[in-house]
């Protein structure tokens, strides 16, 4: 043992003296670094941990998209230096993925301990998954129309009159695959059961899971406008009123019947539906004896309710008759002048 001891001290004394004192000096500071390093990596307490490192795509072409669901990290089991170990805990690690050279198609991408990149002294000992499957498709942008979902009915006496969606459409851009199928988008329901006005409602969209991942919840403002429900109703007996007559007329015939759109609660809460409507025939379209005058026929107006539409009405004209003034009783100097 001491001649070994000797040997080795010998050919230190001997290369040392082979250099100058400065470079002697590096040597003996890099004989020391080694030593520190060997110990800080190798004496080193060594415990085992797993990460979660995710994976970072790098250089997508632009007119490129990935397609599919892929796992976007990798557990990942590594051995080191406990000191080592605390600080790649702080440190952003990601397993890159250079898709530069990329093409319109499937890609599996090999994961290796070599793909990620640790300190020296950090040991890979398990990757899961070992592979990265990505479908690769050309990026598009489409158009969809928005259609709403309607179900119900609206309170009685009402209709639907007209649904507007702000927006009606939505540009969305995403895989070829994915656009190419889809025609339109839809609203979740909206329901009219028992609704008896005008309304505004925000209502999101019913995606799919490949749409909502490329869009996000989605919300539009749904317009309902709701109209009185009109039904057609024939309405006889409607006196007509005599307008600006010196004397007094009387209509031929005195009454009209009239077609007209009513709405529905109106005729439901009105007892008497001829109440609704007046007639009339001025004197004043008379230009010569015998002649028949138009009758107009207005709908009288009810507060919120629609105003109702007269179809026709029958008869069209009719007759403005005057009716004498009876005989006065005669004068005592006209009565003597008949007896004469």
């Amino acid at each position: 043992m001491e001649k070994l001891v000797q040997r080795n001290t010998t050919f230190v004394d001997r290369l040392l003296c082979r250099v100058s004192p400065k470079e002697c000096a590096l040597k003996i500071l890099a004989l020391f670094m080694a030593i520190f390093l060997w110990y800080f990596v190798v004496g080193e307490d060594q415990v085992d941990i797993t990460l979660t490192i995710p994976i970072e795509i790098l250089n997508l072409p632009a007119d490129l998209v990935i397609a599919n669901h892929y796992k976007k990290d990798l557990e990942v089991t590594v051995r080191g230096p406990r000191s080592m170990i605390q600080d790649i805990r702080q440190q952003n690690i990601t397993r890159a993925i250079d898709l530069a050279k990329a093409k319109p198609g499937t890609v599996v991408i090999k994961n290796k301990a070599d793909s990620i990149r640790f300190p020296i002294g950090i040991k890979v000992l398990r990757l899961q998954p070992a592979n990265t499957t990505l479908l690769i498709d050309k990026l598009v942008q489409k158009n969809l129309p928005i259609h709403p979902v309607i179900e119900g009915e609206p309170a009685p006496g009402y209709e639907l009159g007209k649904i507007k969606l702000r927006p009606d459409k939505l540009t969305v851009s995403g895989p070829q695959q994915i656009l190419d199928s889809q025609l339109a988008l839809k609203t979740y329901v909206i329901d009219l059961d028992g609704l008896d006005h005008s309304t505004s409602l925000q209502v999101q969209l019913n995606l799919s899971e490949d749409l909502l991942n490329l869009i996000g919840e989605a919300v539009v403002t749904v317009d309902i406008t709701l109209r009185e429900r009109m039904l057609r109703k024939t309405v006889r007996g409607i006196p007509v009123n005599v307008r600006n007559a010196d004397s007094q007329y009387i209509a031929i015939p005195g009454t009209v019947t009239v077609a007209a759109d009513i709405p529905e609660n109106l005729i439901r809460d009105t007892p008497e539906l001829a109440m609704l409507f007046r007639a009339s025939a001025s004197v004043k379209n008379i230009k010569e004896k015998k002649q028949k005058v138009e009758v107009k026929v207005v709908g009288v107006s009810v507060p919120h309710h629609v105003p109702i539409r007269i179809i026709s009405v029958k008869p069209q004209k009719i007759s403005l008759r005057r009716i004498k003034a009876r005989n006065k009783q005669p004068t005592k100097k006209a009565a003597g002048k008949k007896a004469g």
